[in-house]
């Protein structure tokens, strides 16, 4: 089976004066998140979505499911943990009450990336169950600075060979399990990303081809420029 993965567990700190967490803001008649679960549940690849939701915010999320995909029974809510590995590994566990297959995979996407396409979720379903682990990502248009110290620049990386991650990311369920499991605490504390921890146990990581208008929605910035994305999107379909 596929099964979505969306990550929700965020608060929004970096949002500025906003009383809600950056997932939950609208983006034109939805909140951003419902944009995301949206695409994933009417892909025709993927089975089932799980959603990882920060505790305080379970029922604010379950009463949106409600509204906005009632009797939906692929769709699922669950407590996220403290960061984004412990997340995952939450949504990995509800996963296995519904399937014990090895070969399941699971598509992890950031709630606050509404523009995900449906070819970004098929190549990383092509990738991981072929290589076993993905990355979407796009090439680094910038000059990227390197410093250790924050203080000075250590080193500027060729910029030909440089990327910027976005999501999805996605892998076998089971080797997701091994590679956490395996992980030390100082290790877990350290290693904020699920590509990284593979990397740290010596398994290679894929490249899958994602684009500029799949953004993060992290700062107010961020957020003014997918309100005008999506107002230019509303507008083609009108035209």
């Amino acid at each position: 089976m596929i099964f979505g993965a969306i990550l929700a567990g965020g608060t929004g700190s970096r949002m500025g004066n906003y009383t809600l967490p950056k997932q939950f803001l609208p983006l034109g008649d939805m909140p951003i998140i419902i944009h995301v679960v949206e695409k994933f549940l009417v892909h025709p690849k993927i089975d089932c979505v799980v959603i990882g939701v920060n505790p305080e915010w379970h029922q604010y999320m379950l009463d949106l499911i409600e509204k906005y995909f009632p009797n939906q029974s692929n769709l699922l809510l669950v407590d996220g943990g403290t960061d984004r590995n412990s997340t995952i590994d939450h949504i990995i566990c509800e996963i296995r009450k519904h399937s014990q297959n090895d070969d399941d995979i699971i598509v992890t996407h950031d709630a606050v990336r509404p523009f995900v396409t449906v070819k970004m979720i098929s190549d990383n379903i092509t990738l991981a169950k072929k290589y076993g682990i993905c990355d979407t990502v796009i090439p680094a248009t910038d000059t990227i600075v390197y410093s250790e110290n924050h203080m000075y620049i250590t080193d500027i990386p060729i910029r030909k060979n440089v990327y910027q991650g976005q999501t999805p990311q996605s892998f076998q369920i089971k080797l997701f399990e091994d590679v956490y499991h395996a992980m030390t605490k100082e290790e877990l504390d350290t290693v904020t990303d699920a590509c990284k921890m593979f990397m740290l146990k010596g398994h290679q990581v894929y490249l899958t081809e994602g684009h500029v208008s799949n953004i993060k929605i992290t700062y107010a910035d961020d957020y003014k420029s997918a309100q005008i994305m999506l107002g230019s999107m509303n507008g083609e379909k009108m035209s």
